[in-house]
């Protein structure tokens, strides 16, 4: 939404063609031009379409915004093995391979940007919500090393790493009870997320951390002992059983 009303012509990528349509109608008025591409990202078939549009040398990407990837709550002992493989399959191997599909065109025109959404989970251990927060620790380290490996080759690689955020991925991650566990001072919208997020990435940066509740917990996690911050976080997933 913000890109298209920006006036940015717009791909827009999920598994559900009816929701894309109905936000591309939405966004009908916006001068950026929406085009949609229904693709599930947990399926080779779905990340090969994707690669495919990427790699179109008649419509450049100037932007790829990595943005699909999911979390389970619970013990990794009791998740199904098969949505493991899922939410690593989309938070890892998509997100890897549509990077690397964007790339070679972007350093040939010496212009690009990449948007990687991890977050603030990738930076400590997450108890209960272990292989999500794992997967997004590999996003961010990905990313910044990504962003050194790009420095004077025009095109910029970003990670964004959002705190709580009001989405759907409360729903989908089966964490309905995070929802009341935590005061409203420690969520963010969507909006400011992106607003964020998209500022960073034109400003050439590697790292992308919106709010100030959050800046302060990453830099704080920096200097904790990692057998404290284990503690703690498992103290954290304790409010949620």
């Amino acid at each position: 939404r913000r890109l298209a009303r920006a006036g940015v012509a717009t791909v827009v990528v999920a598994r559900r063609r009816r929701r894309l349509s109905d936000l591309a109608a939405e966004l009908a008025a916006a001068p950026g031009e929406v085009e949609v591409l229904a693709a599930d990202l947990a399926t080779s078939r779905g990340v090969a379409r994707v690669e495919e549009r990427l790699t179109d040398p008649d419509r450049p990407i100037d932007l790829l915004v990595n943005n699909a990837g999911f979390g389970t709550s619970g013990r990794v002992a009791e998740i199904e093995p098969a949505r493991l493989r899922d939410e690593i399959g989309v938070n890892v191997m998509a997100l890897t391979a549509l990077t690397r599909a964007a790339l070679p065109s972007m350093i040939e025109r010496q212009r690009g940007w990449i948007l990687n959404v991890s977050s603030v989970a990738s930076f400590q251990p997450a108890p209960r919500l272990a292989v999500y927060a794992a997967s997004k620790a590999y996003v961010t380290s990905f990313t910044e090393a990504l962003h050194e490996e790009l420095r004077g080759t025009g095109v910029h690689a970003t990670v964004l790493c959002p705190g709580l955020t009001r989405t759907e991925f409360i729903q989908v991650s089966r964490g309905e009870e995070v929802a009341t566990a935590y005061p409203g001072a420690a969520w963010m919208s969507a909006e400011a997320v992106a607003t964020e997020g998209l500022r960073d990435a034109a400003r050439g940066r590697a790292l992308s951390v919106p709010g100030m509740q959050y800046k302060a917990l990453v830099t704080t996690a920096g200097f904790i002992p990692r057998g404290m911050m284990r503690w703690m976080s498992g103290i954290a997933a304790s409010r949620l059983r």
